[in-house]
């Protein structure tokens, strides 16, 4: 009772404060008094029954001045409270850390992006609980294609590839964040039956090899072989679903046959490395090679996406870069700064090194062999430890100072041997 004395008291405060100046000087006056009466009971411990006497007359005069204060719905409250919530989550996020999550797999292993683990027909899969376990601790996402007829079963490659064609598609992900999926189809006897997978996932090809084929070559001697027998069938795709581009496609047998219901594909997709960056240090000191390094791109004129990337920071202003596979050499000697650095150099399992930029690429800019760069003045160079698989500094160039974020300062989910301080 006494607690519950002590929330009338500061309310009655609340609304004193806020609606005096709008209240009869009688009002003003009984909201005061009834107001310190109930203070008072308090200070000198009274019974309960005093205290429920001394609320019920103080609610009775909040009723009448409180107005929108007092009294309040629960619609009302959960409201302000929400938006107050807002608000704080919304300056801590602008001004001190920001959540990022891992989309590819540009800084692997340092940072995980999303992973696909296959599950192919007739392998085991996890129950029900498994299934729930993995999804709350590491993100695992289940994703299948199901059989809509028997027959045999094809895939549509881009023209000239052995890259499965896919669309592109533009929907909401949580039913209103608005987000980009491709979309993959596969055929049985003629018949679609399509997936969706986030539009950052690059793990979909491999999937397919692993469910229908040894390897590459064996995809190559069968797409061959339809080809050699006439059963290779020219056509076109839509790009996305925005557009009326069309893409040139090609499907092909496979040379497998399944059962109505039966699973085509069976896999899950593990979330990217969730982590929160720290958006201040980088207002009082200057960023240091070796460090992650989290950037804006709506200002890089080789990136057509104003979005956020995480690299490795490599060169600041004045830094003279060049790569001598497979060390990075900053002005002269070999880059220190991080553990990632040695461990490329020495192309430590799984690090495999850092790579030059090649001719054969025609999206390369700059760091080919025996190339030495300077960084500019109010920029920096970022690459990826995935030196193998990363659109970095190598592509699209460098960073302005303006479009710096910070750091990654701690892995928060999934809850991996990776969770704790970034690295």
């Amino acid at each position: 009772m006494r607690q519950n004395a002590a929330n009338w008291v500061e309310l009655a405060g609340k609304v004193w404060h806020f609606r005096r100046d709008a209240l009869a000087g009688d009002e003003v006056r009984e909201l005061g008094v009834r107001r310190e009466e109930l203070r008072r009971s308090l200070a000198e411990r009274a019974d309960a029954g005093k205290l429920r006497l001394g609320i019920e007359e103080l609610e009775g005069v909040l009723r009448r001045t409180g107005g929108a204060v007092y009294p309040k719905s629960f619609l009302v409250e959960a409201v302000e409270f929400c938006l107050v919530a807002a608000i704080v989550i919304l300056g801590i996020r602008t001004y001190f850390v920001q959540p990022f999550k891992i989309p590819t797999n540009s800084m692997w292993p340092t940072y995980h992006g999303m992973k696909g683990v296959n599950r192919p027909p007739g392998a085991p899969v996890p129950g029900l609980l498994g299934s729930a376990f993995r999804y709350l601790a590491l993100g695992a996402e289940q994703r299948e294609m199901i059989a809509p007829r028997t027959g045999e079963v094809s895939a549509q490659f881009f023209a000239g590839t052995l890259q499965l064609a896919y669309t592109v598609r533009n929907d909401r992900s949580w039913l209103f964040i608005p987000d980009q999926f491709r979309e993959y189809t596969l055929y049985v006897d003629g018949v679609a039956t399509s997936v969706r997978v986030p539009a950052d996932f690059g793990d979909f090809d491999e999937l397919f090899l692993e469910t229908f084929f040894a390897d590459g070559a064996a995809l190559t001697r069968q797409y061959r072989k339809a080809a050699a027998d006439g059963r290779v069938a020219d056509g076109v795709q839509r790009r996305d679903d925005t557009s009326h581009d069309l893409a040139q496609v090609r499907r092909v047998p496979l040379g497998r046959t399944v059962r109505a219901g039966e699973p085509l594909l069976r896999f899950e997709i593990l979330t990217g490395d969730q982590l929160v960056a720290d958006r201040i240090s980088y207002h009082f000191m200057r960023p240091r090679a070796g460090q992650g390094f989290v950037f804006r791109t709506g200002r890089i004129p080789g990136i057509s996406q104003d979005q956020y990337f995480i690299k490795r920071l490599i060169g600041a202003p004045g830094d003279r870069i060049e790569i001598r596979e497979p060390v990075i050499f900053r002005n002269g000697a070999p880059i220190t700064g991080s553990r990632a650095f040695e461990l490329n150099a020495n192309r430590t399992s799984p690090y495999r090194g850092y790579f030059n930029a090649t001719h054969d690429d025609p999206r390369f800019t700059q760091l080919f062999k025996g190339q030495v760069i300077t960084v500019p003045k109010d920029a920096y160079l970022a690459l990826g430890d995935n030196s193998g698989d990363s659109l970095d500094g190598r592509f699209w160039g460098f960073v302005p100072a303006t479009e710096v974020v910070g750091r990654p300062l701690f892995i928060y989910y999934p809850f991996t041997r990776r969770w704790g301080p970034a690295r």
